[in-house]
């Protein structure tokens, strides 16, 4: 196999191989010089039937889209039917967002082979899998701002199955937030790389950075106000406990510093169903001391996975202690 890459940012390497390793050219066996340097054209060595595979490893060194070939060469020439491609994309983006998934179905829909054109694309993708109806399931990543100077504010757009949290808030240099996704639904539903869209700006502030705090929409202020009762052992009136969101700080948006970043969210809410035909366990006559078992089976009959849980109750009604389990699909 044959790697080439005027870059040298992609590597090639067998994964478990058990492939045989021989060389092809001819070596004097008085040479010193020959003896120190390994032949140029290592083969190897592949069996009738035998299979192996290779990663392909992308490791740029510039903030650009580059390229490679994969070529075969079989005995002395290289082969026509084979040859793979290489596309990378290296990227330096003063934010991004990390901890999620490749969609490599909207990756392989937005790529074109058409005039030897390949495209490296990047899509950010939420896998939230099966969730129950009515019960909130949820998934985070990380947004980061990667400047040394920049201040970013970032807003989610308004989604009623999704929630975003923080949704609004803002990102000073070298910082990073853990942002929480919500998906609760009362209704079954299919969600098939649902598209969210997250408006990301260069922010400026009106007194020196340093003496602005740090900000999102989930920071409350407390306060204590004075109400209408009073406490008859005392002379001042009661207080009650105020919780309002925390004030954004006053900013300004620089000019033509706008962009949006993606993300494809992808569930599938239904409801749990499950199938319990006993109703009675009638255990045998049991001598005291001694110890009898009997069994009985239910069965997960939804399309997703059903936590339940079993408590025993006394003679009285009066709870005593819970049992909880999960029951996959």
């Amino acid at each position: 196999l044959h790697l080439d890459d005027e870059h040298g940012a992609f590597f090639l390497k067998g994964r478990h191989s058990t492939l045989e390793r021989f060389y092809t050219e001819n070596v004097e066996e008085d040479s010193d010089e020959n003896e120190s340097k390994p032949p140029k054209k290592p083969f190897l060595f592949l069996r009738r039937g035998q299979s192996v595979e290779f990663d392909v490893i992308f490791k740029p060194t510039l903030a650009q889209r580059l390229e490679g070939k994969i070529r075969v060469l079989v005995g002395d020439t290289y082969s026509n039917k084979t040859l793979i491609e290489l596309v990378g994309e290296g990227y330096k983006d003063d934010f991004t967002l990390d901890g999620l998934e490749e969609d490599t179905q909207e990756r392989n829909a937005t790529s074109s082979l058409k005039k030897d054109i390949i495209d490296a694309v990047r899509v950010n993708h939420i896998q939230f899998g099966d969730c129950p109806v009515g019960k909130p399931c949820r998934r985070t990543f990380t947004i980061t701002n990667h400047t040394h100077t920049k201040v970013m504010r970032f807003e989610w757009e308004a989604d009623a199955i999704f929630q975003f949290s923080p949704k609004v808030g803002h990102l000073h240099p070298g910082c990073a937030k853990v942002i929480t996704v919500t998906l609760k639904s009362d209704v079954p539903a299919t969600f098939r790389r649902h598209l969210v869209k997250c408006k990301v700006t260069q922010i400026s502030f009106e007194v020196p950075r340093r003496k602005v705090p740090d900000w999102d929409d989930r920071m409350c202020v407390v306060t204590w106000e004075d109400t209408t009762k009073k406490d008859p052992a005392a002379n001042w009136p009661e207080k009650e406990k105020m919780v309002e969101t925390a004030p954004e700080p006053a900013h300004a948006v620089v000019e033509d510093s706008s962009q949006e970043a993606e993300v494809y969210l992808s569930a599938f809410v239904a409801y749990t169903q499950f199938k319990l035909n006993t109703i009675v366990v009638q255990l045998k006559d049991t001598l005291p001391l001694q110890t009898r078992t009997a069994t009985f089976r239910m069965h997960n009959t939804g399309k997703v996975a059903l936590e339940y849980s079993w408590v025993e109750v006394a003679d009285s009604e009066a709870v005593k202690k819970p049992y909880s389990t999960v029951l996959m699909r």
